[in-house]
């Protein structure tokens, strides 16, 4: 599984888009109340639901970075001030065609997603606590 991140509308992969599984929106609560942010994730959500790619939303993207171990950036701007962690506001996660390598996390986050549209909850949450 590979991790492809989408930041500012710029797409940011080298890898066959249809083999995307999995669309992670992350936002916290002050981007709830970005107009421009919240257009973006209805265009992303859009596009996801046309090419049946499932969709989950995420609290805490400072937590999702920890969790992808992913460190703060390491930019010039970002080592003046307190470490930003990576944008990771729409991350996709991308599986081979391979039939024979299969994920058992990722395939238990696609019927969580799977299971929440049958209960008319189209794009689930998950809340990521502090640790």
């Amino acid at each position: 599984m590979t991790l492809e991140e989408f930041s500012a509308g710029e797409q940011k992969t080298e890898s066959d888009p249809d083999n995307v599984v999995l669309c992670l929106l992350a936002a916290d609560e002050d981007d709830d109340r970005d107009v421009a942010l919240q257009i973006h994730f209805t265009l992303i959500q859009a596009f996801c639901c046309e090419n049946d790619i499932n969709i989950l939303r995420v609290s805490n993207p400072g937590r999702l970075a920890e969790l992808l171990l992913l460190e703060p950036d390491a930019s010039p701007a970002a080592s003046e001030g307190a470490a930003q962690p990576p944008d990771l506001h729409c991350v996709l996660v991308t599986n081979p065609h391979s039939s024979q390598w299969k994920d058992p996390a990722l395939s238990q986050l696609i019927c969580f997603c799977r299971e929440s549209r049958y209960m008319d909850q189209w794009v689930p949450v998950i809340n990521l606590p502090e640790r």
